[in-house]
């Protein structure tokens, strides 16, 4: 694969030192976060459907097409937040042990039809381990014209549309699994039987409340359609894809979103990445804390960090990152 020379240019590290020259002090402090939060994750997950159920319940009785709009917009954004919290427990940070697993999958994997805890564990650990090789899956699938930043207007909004049309949904399967599994990233999957009962039983519950009309409109419409589109937008959030080699810094912006942000579009604190990627035993909830001690200590500069998704979105459609 040939890169451009605009395609190769990195980010301005808003970091001023790698995790390998970070003070002792620090480090020391950072590490005393890691370790499991399944209280905070049971009651995110829990927020979750209960806003899901509510919005659902608003639209069901509101009859207007505006509140319709807004609700599957509403349904989107917490299924993609339900599969941040499966992210959660792809590095163990929610439950432990394969009932966990199972549990997740229930409540926020096997609901969203294309991805479980065991299959997105052989990607993501991989492109952890692999970070921007050729053995990291994301770096991978993500590398081309499609993920290449800055973008124009026209070319984004193209994708975008693609997305919300659903014509991208094969592609998001296929990078939701790896096509020869990791065996050192195997872990309990339980029997096909099973997911298949979990669906009939589901497909029951519906038929029998006769609920069918609110599912498809209120689940399936917004997981084919707005759904990708905000899946999309979140890897870019994630990552500047198409660089040679780069380090986790030059790659991996930091945007402290603003509360508007965090309520139209919650993401767990996925926009503070480069913790996550130098500490992914560190569950979600402290990764802002993470970012504090790197402030404190005057490790992060403020001039290239984004501030709000407007601010990215700028860059991402052709702006100069910021401090650059």
């Amino acid at each position: 694969m040939t890169l451009r020379a605009e395609q190769i240019e990195a980010l301005p590290s808003p970091l001023r030192v790698e995790r390998s020259a970070l003070p002792r002090h620090v480090r020391a402090e950072i590490e005393q976060l890691i370790g499991t939060a399944p209280v905070r994750f049971s009651f995110q997950l829990l927020v979750t459907w209960v806003t899901i159920g509510v919005a659902v319940w608003w639209a069901a009785h509101a009859g207007s097409v505006l509140v319709s709009l807004l609700v599957v917009f509403v349904v989107a954004s917490r299924q993609m937040l339900l599969g941040f919290l499966l992210h959660e427990q792809v590095h163990d940070l929610a439950y432990r042990g394969w009932w966990g697993d199972l549990v997740v999958n229930l409540l926020a994997g096997w609901p969203l039809m294309v991805i479980t805890v065991e299959g997105y564990a052989q990607v993501h650990l991989s492109h952890h381990k692999y970070y921007f090789t050729a053995k990291d899956p994301d770096f991978v699938r993500k590398s081309g014209a499609d993920w290449a930043m800055p973008t124009s207007p026209l070319h984004l909004s193209r994708l975008l549309l693609t997305d919300l049309l659903g014509l991208n949904l094969w592609k998001l399967i296929q990078g939701k699994r790896m096509m020869r599994p990791v065996p050192e990233f195997a872990r309990w999957a339980p029997p096909l039987a099973t997911r298949l009962l979990y669906y009939l039983i589901l497909a029951a519950v519906i038929t029998a409340m006769g609920a069918w009309t609110i599912v498809l409109l209120y689940w399936a419409l917004p997981l084919l359609t707005v759904t990708q589109a905000l899946l999309r937008w979140g890897a870019l959030c994630e990552h500047k894809y198409n660089l040679a080699g780069p380090s986790v810094a030059q790659s991996s912006p930091i945007i402290v979103l603003r509360w508007w942000d965090r309520l139209v579009l919650p993401n767990l604190n996925f926009t503070l990445h480069p913790y996550h990627h130098y500490w992914p035993g560190i569950p979600y909830g402290s990764l802002s804390r993470v970012h504090q001690i790197f402030e404190r200590e005057g490790l992060v500069d403020d001039a290239r960090v984004f501030h709000g998704y407007w601010c990215f979105l700028k860059f991402v459609l052709g702006s100069r990152p910021p401090g650059s």
